[in-house]
């Protein structure tokens, strides 16, 4: 099972889901969204699997920042679109490689996925 962290580098969140994982001896590869970014596909999938309402970052400013009209009526489909424009705007980290992905870190539901 290959286990890949998407994420930003300098994310808080995305560093503390890193040493979590490496204290726990989990091995995983890392993917930055910014440099590579999901593809439309990838994001069908994981919302197929989570939903697009975890995944949307509507806390965030790209989405604050974004116009009204483009705030507004958000489905499925008008998510990945935004995210794939704005690959900012995906809830960090997501895991995947290890079951259903898993959106943002939360300690206690990883230990579960990861035996910690």
């Amino acid at each position: 099972m290959t286990i890949t962290l998407h994420g930003i580098p300098n994310c808080d969140t995305v560093k503390k889901a890193r040493t979590w994982l490496e204290a726990k001896g989990v091995a995983y590869e890392f993917r930055d969204y910014k440099k590579a970014p999901p593809s439309t596909d990838e994001l069908k999938g994981w919302t197929s699997e989570t939903g697009w309402e975890p995944l949307l970052n509507k806390a965030g400013t790209t989405f604050r920042k974004l116009p009204d009209a483009d705030k507004a009526g958000i489905d499925a489909a008008k998510a990945i679109d935004l995210m794939v424009a704005n690959p900012s705007m995906i809830k960090r980290p997501v895991v995947t490689g290890a079951g259903a992905p898993l959106v943002g870190f939360k300690p206690d539901e990883w230990a579960t996925r990861f035996g910690g």
